[in-house]
């Protein structure tokens, strides 16, 4: 690669901190990539730093240069953001979210995320370009699954390959981001072969049920809800159910060496989108495709965001698991809460943070009890998430605000036309007021002051289980508490309900 072509132009031999720069990995929108080996601990260098080529570093200094989990690796890949990407608040927070990743890092037990091991500030009067830039240190891979397509169409790795992905996916939806831009360029193959996901340059933070992140996509990986969606003072905005339908595409592309949209350009390939999405045409995946991929891929590529909604990655790693043969993946640990703030006004502080988000993806928030065992851990913090079937499983809808017609609107829940609700999760522990949530038969739900909300539910903050019976709601409403209303009789013949759904984990209610 030419060094001319790089966004950062950095010099062989340049030091920064205890690494020493070698050759350039690749480049981007967003900074270059440099292979970069260990020449001395982070203390020593900083000692040293007045010799020729070397520049001194501010920033996380985590490596002691002693065996251990926090020791630096003696090569890993250098990270160059341009000079005054950063400024120091967001570079504190960094350097903070780094030292946390650290933390829990060790927590996981097969990690699908590329490590992050330091995030420094270079200080090199001599060298204007590159004085005050940001040098994030990672993992080294050894390669790209694009490059591995490139040389091996259909790999025979294949499937093992994309149930690891789906593991990194889970890793991260379940620390609460998403990642925006997943591809084939963005899967790295380790030593051993094995896939993590990297470059988090267009990763966003969840809040509630959705993110903002940059305005750049890649169009064949992106789905066609955002070919229409808003993009303002904070960015574009997404949903994990856009890391889905990229996934859908990328198997595919691994298990049949063509994209599931057909066109021999991106144009073309865009215009089949918009047939697809308008519903003017139907999916039609590769024939090579059978079995149980074909209805994965089938799920992930459903045309609207609530039809791949039912789809997480959680459900998502176990068929894919099944249908590589793979073993299965570890429990997800209870991990630390995340830092209480977080960058949130306008578009260049909200993509300056996704940008941070190689450090930020496993500072995870410490799940409510019982999440991991059932497939709650699917519901966004500051939600109520209803289930098509027992214990969190099947198909999700959720909400941050009230809803008086789960069938109309922004935000809709098809499947409850046909299904009842079987599960419920109440994970608002974030909300100052009106933790409680309340449900209803019909839409258009009015008070009635003499005896309370005519609601067939309700689900205290923190609580999850399931339904005994019948329950249909079709509407919802926070309320203080669960027990400030009365129950009016339902209009049908079903049980009563209960105060607070029956947690599926034990056998009485919170």
């Amino acid at each position: 690669m030419r060094r001319e072509s790089l966004a950062v132009s950095v010099p062989y031999g340049f030091r920064v901190g205890a690494w020493e720069v070698r050759e350039p990995i690749g480049s981007g929108a967003f900074g270059s990539v440099y292979a970069a080996r260990r020449t001395t601990d982070a203390t020593d260098a900083e000692a040293t730093a007045t010799a020729t080529g070397t520049a001194t570093a501010t920033g996380t200094g985590t490596g002691t240069g002693t065996p251990g989990d926090d020791a630096l690796p003696s090569r890993a890949a250098l990270k160059f953001l341009p000079t005054g990407t950063r400024t120091p608040r967001q570079l504190h927070h960094l350097q903070e979210l780094t030292r946390r990743e650290l933390e829990t890092y060790r927590r996981l037990r097969r990690p699908r995320l590329i490590r992050m091991y330091e995030a420094l500030t270079v200080s090199a009067p001599e060298s204007p370009e590159l004085d005050g830039a940001t040098v994030l240190v990672l993992e080294r891979a050894e390669g790209s699954l694009d490059t591995l397509l490139s040389r091996a169409p259909r790999p025979a790795a294949g499937p093992a390959l994309l149930a690891q992905i789906c593991e990194g996916l889970h890793q991260l939806h379940h620390a609460g981001w998403v990642h925006g831009d997943i591809k084939p360029g963005n899967v790295l193959l380790m030593a051993d072969g094995t896939a993590r996901l990297g470059d988090f340059n267009l990763a966003a933070e969840l809040d509630g049920t959705h993110a903002y992140s940059p305005m750049f996509t890649t169009s064949d990986y992106t789905p066609p809800e955002l070919l229409w969606s808003e993009i303002n003072e904070r960015g574009l905005r997404t949903r994990p159910s856009t890391d889905i339908w990229a996934f859908g595409v990328l198997a595919h592309l691994v298990l049949t060496d063509t994209l599931p949209l057909p066109g021999a350009t991106r144009t073309a390939r865009k215009e089949t989108l918009l047939r697809y999405a308008r519903g003017e045409e139907e999916l039609r995946l590769s024939p090579e495709l059978t079995g149980p991929w074909r209805e994965i891929v089938t799920d992930c590529l459903a045309r609207t965001h609530e039809e791949r909604a039912a789809h997480g990655a959680a459900s998502l790693l176990r068929r894919a698991e099944r249908a590589a043969g793979a073993s299965r993946a570890p429990r997800l640990p209870r991990l630390r809460p995340r830092p209480p703030a977080r960058p949130r006004a306008g578009l260049a502080v909200t993509t300056a943070a996704a940008v941070l988000g190689a450090a930020a993806v496993l500072a995870l928030r410490d799940p409510p009890p019982h999440t991991s065992a059932y497939g709650y851990e699917r519901c966004p913090a500051g939600s109520a998430c209803f289930f098509s079937e027992r214990n969190g499983e099947g198909e999700m809808c959720s909400w941050t605000n009230d809803d008086m017609n789960w069938l109309t609107g922004e935000e809709t829940c098809s499947w409850t036309r046909n299904r009842p609700v079987k599960s419920v999760f109440n994970n608002d522990r974030e909300r100052k007021r009106n933790h409680a949530l309340a449900y209803f038969w019909e839409p258009e739900w009015k008070p009635r002051p003499a005896d309370g909300d005519e609601r067939i539910g309700c689900t205290n903050v923190d609580v999850q289980g399931n339904l005994a019976g019948f329950y249909a709601p079709l509407s919802h409403k926070w309320i203080p508490s669960c027990s400030t209303h009365h129950y009016a009789p339902p209009p049908r013949t079903a049980p009563t309900a209960p105060t607070a759904a029956v947690p599926a984990t034990a056998p009485t209610a919170p």
